[in-house]
């Protein structure tokens, strides 16, 4: 594994968990973007704000970085979802992170 460069360092000491209602006037004016949840979004924060273009372009290509969509919005709002996020303007990058549960497996 590799040492974190300064800028991911910096964008770690950002990043912090947030409540829907905290993000909705950010996706109400289309600044948010979601990260997919198999990507490090401290990465993600550190290309974008590095201006990486390839890494940010296979990303979008994929699926894996891209405008919250109103389903999803709709969905965070009537929930209680885990959300974090870390600006890197004029973005706010949110990420949902799930936890499975085992219970009542064997």
């Amino acid at each position: 594994m590799h040492e974190p460069t300064q800028r991911q360092r910096d964008m770690l000491a950002q990043t912090a968990r947030i409540a829907w209602p905290e993000l909705e006037r950010h996706f109400a004016r289309g600044a948010v973007l979601r990260v997919a949840a198999d990507l490090d979004l401290v990465a993600v924060a550190a290309a974008l704000a590095e201006d990486d273009k390839a890494a940010a372009a296979d990303w979008l290509n994929h699926g894996q970085l891209r405008q919250l969509e109103a389903a999803v919005a709709k969905a965070w709002a009537a929930g209680d979802p885990e959300l974090w996020a870390v600006v890197v303007a004029p973005w706010v990058l949110v990420q949902e992170r799930r936890c499975d549960s085992v219970a009542g497996r064997a």
